[in-house]
């Protein structure tokens, strides 16, 4: 069940908040009314963002060992070019 809490309540009740995000349930908080943030445990954040670190971390090691360098023009030309193709 989706847990849709003020932010108020991550002040006032942590340790509920905490509990449901332990369990891998996020919590999305809202600020007037409007949704404002969501809190998650480390663990379902890191599942979140680990293939991008992962992809991060390939063209780092990519630029370092390859001299060339490409423009922005050049990058998002390619990048319309494969969309386009498909």
């Amino acid at each position: 069940m989706i847990q849709i809490r003020p932010v108020s309540d991550l002040r006032n009740k942590f340790t509920e908040i905490e509990a449901t995000v332990k369990e891998g349930n996020p919590v999305y908080l809202t600020k007037n009314g409007y949704g404002s943030m969501v809190v998650l445990s480390l663990e379902a954040y890191s599942r979140l963002t680990s293939y991008y670190e992962m992809l991060l971390d390939k063209a780092d090691y990519a630029a370092e060992n390859d001299s060339r360098r490409m423009t922005h023009e050049e990058v998002f030309r390619g990048i319309r070019e494969h969309i386009n193709a498909k």
